[in-house]
């Protein structure tokens, strides 16, 4: 446990440091936000509208930014051989990178989310749905994208390559968080569009490690 714990610290910190941490993606959401109304016009019903499937598009591409330098630091400097043959199994310690990974962008980015759809015109009594959808969906996010990164291992280009086999990956999140505060703002039952949200989070989280594994290791091969 305090192997996992210690693990779990050095990739927080790492996650905070490498390529200037969340600070580069919440920049990239604030952007995005920003460059909305420029683009669709500033009425305010016409934003309203679209807030929150924007903050999850946002939320998702802002969350590719960090992913490329998942797996790729220990690769180039041979740490990542170390930890294959450490005694900690490799699914558990893929895993911890991911949360690690998420607690330093993926939260950070979902604290965000509901400030930027208000800012756009969201209601207010969204907020806590949008909140707790970007924290699940930022974990599933994490887990996804930890996949694509350990793919691209060893690529020429890897950061371009990890978006094209992990954007697809992304897709039933953004719809189902997207759908739930569509339904929400709406009236209409939502709990099904975070129940299906919920249970892509946990089968990220429980099959993501597995296929991160067997890719680190090819990689070595």
């Amino acid at each position: 446990m305090s192997a996992a714990l210690e693990l779990l610290k050095r990739e927080t910190r790492l996650a905070w440091g490498r390529g200037g941490g969340p600070l580069v993606s919440l920049g990239f959401y604030a952007g995005v936000t920003t460059l909305l109304p420029l683009a669709t016009g500033p009425e305010p019903a016409r934003l309203a509208a679209v807030a929150p499937g924007v903050a999850w598009i946002a939320l998702a591409l802002a969350s590719l930014l960090s992913l490329d330098r998942l797996f790729e630091r220990d690769f180039e400097d041979g740490a990542l051989d170390l930890i294959t043959l450490s005694p900690m199994p490799l699914e558990l310690t893929c895993a911890i990178k991911c949360l690690g990974q998420w607690l330093a962008a993926g939260a950070p980015l979902a604290l965000a989310a509901p400030v930027a759809a208000i800012a756009l015109g969201a209601p207010v009594a969204l907020a806590p749905l949008i909140l707790a959808g970007a924290l699940v969906g930022g974990l599933a996010f994490a887990f996804t994208g930890g996949i694509g990164a350990a793919l691209s291992l060893g690529a020429r280009r890897g950061g371009l390559l990890t978006a094209v086999i992990v954007l697809p990956l992304f897709v039933p999140p953004v719809i189902f968080g997207g759908g739930a505060l569509d339904a929400f703002a709406s009236g209409l039952p939502w709990q099904a569009g975070f129940t299906l949200l919920s249970a892509y989070a946990a089968a990220a989280v429980a099959l993501g490690p597995v296929a991160m594994a067997a890719a680190c290791r090819n990689a070595l091969s």
